[in-house]
């Protein structure tokens, strides 16, 4: 005969049994399918598993604040760093630096000033502007300075020539000193 204090105890067992089973088995299954997702391609080719975070961070002698120089041929994107570091200049040497500032100091650098614009200084009503935009048209694209208190600083980029033909949306005024 059966002892039925028993059963309820082997009945436990086998379903936690069943159940810790069951868990293993499914996370065993989500393991295996998500090792398809990570690294979800063919194994690197040497010269890819070559490129280390610590090689990318190395400066080469064409990386460092001594080597950065203007190509006059070159990209708005590969001129980037000189117009970065002539603007920088700038503003060391001047802290308020205005848009006259930055067009000078482009333009002994090597710039084209007729492919430069910049923003009034003063707003419509006579105020100091909150920030000055400033340009360089090179090729098919711009490389755009902006400093100014509204702008948080100094920052830059590059980006394509407007419809228009030119780089600065809004008024701008003549360069023409």
């Amino acid at each position: 005969m059966t002892d039925v204090r028993r059963l309820p105890i082997v009945r436990r067992s086998r379903g936690r049994a069943a159940g810790v089973w069951g868990a293993a088995t499914g996370a065993i299954m989500v393991s295996v399918l998500l090792s398809g997702c990570v690294g979800g391609g063919p194994a690197p080719t040497p010269s890819t598993a070559s490129a280390s975070p610590t090689a990318t961070a190395t400066a080469t002698p064409s990386q460092t604040s001594s080597a950065i120089e203007l190509h006059p041929d070159g990209t708005a994107q590969q001129n980037l760093p000189f117009f970065n570091k002539v603007n920088k200049a700038t503003l060391a040497a001047k802290p308020a630096a205005q848009g006259r500032d930055f067009i000078d100091a482009l333009v002994a650098a090597g710039f084209v000033k007729a492919d430069m614009q910049v923003t009034p200084d003063t707003s419509t009503i006579g105020l100091k502007a909150n920030s000055i935009q400033f340009s360089v048209r090179m090729g098919d694209s711009c490389l755009i300075g902006q400093n100014g208190a509204d702008a948080g600083g100094y920052s830059s980029q590059v980006t394509p020539v407007l419809g228009t033909g030119s780089c600065l949306i809004g008024q701008t005024r003549a360069i023409d000193w």
